[in-house]
């Protein structure tokens, strides 16, 4: 059974025996295999954050702008997402279904709404599967210079840096993009086995950081960076900003989760706590530990000069390797977590070539088509940094304020609701085990509203075009208004998509959704 357009409604009574049986209650018929378990599902949100894969890889843009200071916008931007996180927690607890935000906003809002959130973090996602691919730069030329296949100069932000990035990147796609076309219990192992290794990397990172200590934790205090202290909490904050996203992708795979009701709330809200944790930590071991806060490395080498410079090229090269495979897992799961977005929108017929889309094959229970179409999107993104090596900060930027916005998509309606007295749907409602379903309870309307003014003043302070971050040497006006553009660009192109669909509706002409 296919639906077409999401009605904005409460969603049906849970049902705690079957969740197979409460997702035909929203229409739909169980396609996907359900085998994740509690900490698979922790696995699946925790691997979209990767604080080893997005810490090292703009550790640098934050201190190069703030300094030692900017390590103060990391616990602003967490208490931040903390409150969209409990906000998509308690949706996760009622609407239990792939594609989260599309549906949410969907059924809280209304369908062209929904359809408009779908639509854009489908598009912000495939732009932060290619900018976690490029994030291979940042530490595998570190671990051996065989890596750095063009060139000698293996800086991101460098021109042969920057093209060996896109070749990094594209190979680790193809792996990808594989293994999100074949069954789900190799993609929950792969992904089980890289957040423990990335749990553990991070626990022997920090202790090693802090046994190798040049100074105490008040550095966070001393000035440094480009500008003042306002320029250190809007610019530094997207290292923070760029970290912790991603968090509900638990709630995307809700119908590969058993007991999702119960499971998907409480791993979206420790896969971020948890994150938030070990990347304040990060942060806070590679400034004690930096050999030199004056030499300019740290603003453009990042942690991978503090693991080499610190700890020797043994042992610093063995973690840079840990940070790599951290790496991959980061780009699978945020590829999965696109991948499911794109199936739950071609599923309601609402996408061109929906048909092939959702298509899920008995024999792998996995979208498959839908993967590779979102593998081949990024990589072509990635060719952009063959064009220039700003465009490494211009994809990471673009794809962090198009989540956010999708966030505000989905928040927003979502207060609307409690303003008029509709949400939560009802105090009865309980989860697969009968337990009372994930509340916030009294707390809910101001979590709520901070979390909405949150989500909007991101976007733009993200978005906003600034000279200094996005062409810093001048001539490239389209990397300074990149996001803009790209934000621009996806309104105006579903605009037009939907325009031309319903055209097609009026004259009978469109294929049947199936």
């Amino acid at each position: 059974m296919t639906v077409t357009d999401p009605a904005p409604s409460a969603p049906p009574p849970s049902d705690t025996a079957d969740p197979d049986a409460s997702l035909a209650g929203f229409g739909y018929r169980q396609e996907l295999r359900r085998r994740m378990g509690r900490y698979a599902s922790f696995a699946a949100g925790f691997s979209f954050i990767s604080v080893l894969t997005t810490v090292f890889q703009f550790f640098a843009l934050g201190y190069s702008f703030g300094g030692p200071r900017f390590f103060w916008t990391w616990p602003v931007v967490l208490v931040g997402q903390l409150l969209v996180a409990a906000c998509c927690a308690e949706l996760a607890a009622r609407m239990p279904i792939a594609g989260a935000i599309y549906q949410w906003a969907s059924r809280l809002g209304t369908p062209a709404f929904g359809w408009y959130a779908g639509w854009i973090m489908v598009i912000g996602r495939i732009v932060v599967v290619a900018a976690a691919a490029l994030a291979l730069q940042v530490v595998l030329p570190a671990v051996w210079s065989g890596f750095q296949l063009v060139g000698d100069d293996p800086s991101p932000t460098s021109t042969t840096g920057a093209a060996n990035a896109a070749l990094l990147g594209l190979a680790l796609l193809a792996l990808t993009t594989l293994l999100n076309v074949l069954d789900n219990r190799v993609l929950s192992a792969v992904n089980t086995i890289g957040v423990t290794a990335e749990i553990a990397g991070v626990a022997l990172i920090v202790t090693l950081l802090a046994t190798h200590a040049e100074r105490d934790p008040g550095i966070t205090l001393h000035t440094g960076g480009e500008g003042g202290l306002i320029a250190a909490l809007l610019v530094g904050s997207f290292t923070a900003a760029y970290v912790l996203i991603g968090f509900e992708s638990a709630s995307e795979m809700s119908e590969e989760t058993v007991n999702p009701r119960r499971t998907a709330p409480r791993t979206t809200l420790t896969a971020l706590t948890t994150s938030g944790i070990c990347g304040g930590l990060l942060l806070l071991g590679g400034l004690i530990a930096a050999p030199s806060l004056t030499d300019g490395r740290l603003a453009t080498e990042g942690l991978s000069y503090v693991l080499t410079s610190t700890l020797g090229d043994g042992l610093g090269k063995v973690l840079l390797a840990d940070v790599a495979l951290a790496i991959c897992a980061a780009t699978l799961a945020i590829q999965t977590s696109a991948t499911r977005m794109l199936y739950s929108m071609a599923r309601d017929g609402v996408l061109p070539r929906s048909r092939q889309l959702a298509k899920v094959p008995r024999r792998t229970g996995m979208p498959g088509t839908a993967a590779v179409v979102v593998g081949v999107c990024a990589a072509v993104l990635l060719l952009l940094n063959l064009a220039s090596p700003q465009a490494f900060l211009a994809i990471g930027t673009t794809c962090i304020a198009m989540v956010y916005l999708a966030y505000a998509m989905v928040t927003g309606p979502m207060l609307v609701r409690r303003l008029r007295g509709e949400w939560p749907p009802g105090d009865d409602e309980r989860d697969e085990l009968g337990r009372p379903l994930f509340s916030l309870g009294r707390w809910g309307l101001p979590v709520n509203a901070l979390a909405l003014a949150y989500g909007l003043f991101m976007t733009v302070n993200l978005s906003w075009p600034r000279g200094a971050v996005y062409d810093p040497e001048g001539g490239h006006w389209y990397f300074q208004w990149f996001t803009v553009l790209v934000l621009a660009g996806t309104v105006a192109t579903g605009a037009v998509y939907r325009r031309h669909r319903h055209r097609n509706r009026m004259r009978g002409s469109e294929p049947a959704a199936v």
